[in-house]
C-alpha cells in the first residue's frame, strides 16, 4: 500500500507556487468561456500560460492524455478532449487543470456557465461547489478521509444531486496523483486519519440524474449514463494544525 507523504514546511512553500498557478490557469480558462470559443483554444491558451511561468502542464501526455486541461461540456463529467469543438449558449464547462512546477503539481477544476443557461444548471454548478467546502469543514488532524466524503455526498443528495463513485480525489505532491484516494462519498470515521502536511485534491463530480458514469471510446471523456448534466469544482489543500490551507488560489 502506498504510503501518505507529509510535506515539510519547503515543500508545503512548493506546493502553494504551484498551486497558485493552477488556480490562474483555471481563472484564465474559465474567463474565455463563451458562445464560440472552441475547447482548442481554451487548451492552447492554458498551455502558453502555465509555460510562460516556467511550469508544465500536469496532464499533458499523463497516460497518453493530448490536452494540456481537460475540458468537459454538458454531460461530461470529466476528461474531455480538447479540439474543435465551438461552446455554445447554454453549456456548462468543466475545466481541469494542473500545473507541475519545481518538482511539484498544483490540481483544481471548477465548471462555468456559458453566456445564459438554465436556472437548473447555476443550481448544480453551485451546489457541486459548495459541496467542497462542506467537506473540507471536516478536512481537520485527527479526522477520517470519509469524515469530508460523508459530508460532500450528505450536501448533494440533499439538494437532489448524485455524487459520481467510480473517480475520485486523491493525494497531491511530487506525483500528480499519490495516496490516499478521496472519494466522494461513504461512511463517515473511515478511511485514513488527517495529519498536519498532508496534501489532498478534494473533487466534488456531480450529476443532476443518477450517478453512473460511462467512459466514451475515445478511452478518456467520461459522461453521465442517463445524459444528465454534470457538474465538476476541485482544489487541492493542506491539512494543517488547525483550518485547511487551500492551495489553488490566484493570488498571493
Amino acid at each position: 500500500m502506498e504510503m501518505i507523504s507529509l510535506k515539510s514546511p519547503r515543500e508545503i512553500d512548493l506546493m502553494r507556487r504551484a498551486g497558485r498557478l493552477t488556480a490562474q490557469a483555471r481563472a484564465l480558462a474559465g474567463s474565455m468561456v463563451r458562445p464560440g470559443v472552441t475547447t482548442h483554444e481554451i487548451d492552447t491558451a492554458v498551455r502558453k500560460f502555465i509555460e510562460s511561468h516556467g511550469a508544465k502542464p500536469s496532464f499533458l501526455g499523463y497516460g497518453g492524455f493530448s490536452g494540456s486541461a481537460c475540458i468537459s461540456i454538458n454531460e461530461q463529467v470529466i476528461h474531455g478532449i480538447p479540439g474543435p469543438r465551438k461552446l455554445q449558449e447554454g453549456d456548462i464547462v468543466s475545466i481541469d487543470v494542473g500545473a507541475y512546477l519545481d518538482g511539484f503539481h498544483g490540481d483544481c477544476a471548477a465548471t462555468f456557465p456559458c453566456g445564459q443557461v438554465s436556472e437548473e444548471a447555476i443550481r448544480l454548478i453551485r451546489v457541486t461547489e459548495q459541496s467542497f467546502w462542506e467537506g473540507i469543514r471536516l478536512a481537520r488532524p485527527g479526522k477520517r478521509v470519509y469524515d469530508i466524503s460523508h459530508a460532500v455526498q450528505q450536501y448533494v443528495e440533499a439538494n437532489g444531486f448524485s455524487v459520481v463513485r467510480d473517480f475520485v480525489g486523491h493525494g497531491v505532491g511530487a506525483k500528480l496523483h499519490e495516496a490516499p484516494e478521496v472519494p466522494n462519498f461513504g461512511p463517515a470515521g473511515h478511511g485514513p486519519r488527517l495529519q498536519p502536511g498532508m496534501t489532498i485534491a478534494v473533487e466534488p463530480m456531480v450529476c443532476a440524474g443518477d450517478w453512473r458514469v460511462k467512459v466514451l471510446k475515445d478511452g478518456w471523456t467520461t459522461v453521465s449514463a442517463d445524459g444528465s448534466m454534470t457538474a465538476h469544482y476541485e482544489n487541492t489543500i493542506l491539512i494543517t494544525d488547525g483550518e485547511p490551507e487551500v492551495l489553488t488560489v490566484a493570488e498571493d
